[in-house]
């Protein structure tokens, strides 16, 4: 749990901070570009410490346990690589228009919301099922005794967080414009490794719940993207 949120998360932000500094002595400004990746990014990197609580419901740490990824994963690559989008911009720097940075703008905030809300909509639940404030939500009870949501964020698609969470991603590499695949990097890499997570999320609630699971993919059939996919 400390290797989750402190030394990768802080560390991200440090970096990002750095970048923009460095970006500001070589040129004497920091671009909207700068500001487009480094704000959702140290946002992200608050929201996570402040909502620390939900982080003990996810797969990482329910699942996975502590191992290569939450070691060297969260304490090297974390910081080193989703702070890329500001290390190019600080040798590099672009400068967007205001409609163009609005769109990147918009879409970064959009993608939060599905995300944050989602999340929070899930460890609610998980927290206490039977909460007032949930009374609206439907769900199915499985053999297992486990309930699982059917309406809410959680209607729309089995892995709604995951589309937030990439979104949010990709809006940071959008603000770095188009003259490097470099800074692309990040998106590519976290689309593969939600993918990898979705695919061993699946096969474990297969194993788990049975034809259980079958009833439920039946009522929620998207994985990501409501009525696509």
């Amino acid at each position: 749990f400390f290797n989750e949120l402190r030394p990768g998360i802080m560390g991200w932000v440090v970096l990002n901070v750095s970048f923009a500094l460095k970006q500001y002595h070589t040129f004497g400004v920091v671009s909207n570009s700068m500001w487009l990746v480094i704000v959702p990014q140290i946002l992200y990197c608050v929201d996570t410490l402040l909502f620390e609580d939900k982080v003990l419901t996810t797969m990482d740490i329910m699942t996975d346990g502590f191992g290569w990824m939450l070691s060297f994963g969260d304490v090297a690559w974390v910081p080193s690589m989703y702070s890329l989008q500001a290390r190019y911009l600080s040798f590099h720097p672009v400068h967007h228009s205001s409609l163009s940075a609005a769109l990147v703008a918009s879409l970064a905030v959009g993608s939060f919301l599905v995300f944050r809300l989602s999340n929070s909509q899930k460890n609610a639940f998980r927290t206490n099922p039977n909460d007032p404030a949930l009374k609206h939500l439907k769900f199915i009870t499985t053999e297992a005794g486990s309930k699982l949501l059917v309406s809410g964020w959680w209607g729309l698609a089995r892995h709604i967080n995951y589309t937030g969470d990439w979104m949010y991603g990709l809006a940071q590499c959008l603000a770095t414009g188009f003259d490097t695949p470099m800074t692309y990097f990040f998106s590519a890499y976290f689309l593969v490794l939600l993918l990898h997570r979705n695919y061993r999320d699946e096969y474990k609630c297969r194993e788990k719940y049975k034809k259980d699971w079958i009833r439920y993919c039946e009522l929620v059939p998207y994985l990501f993207i409501p009525y696509v996919f």
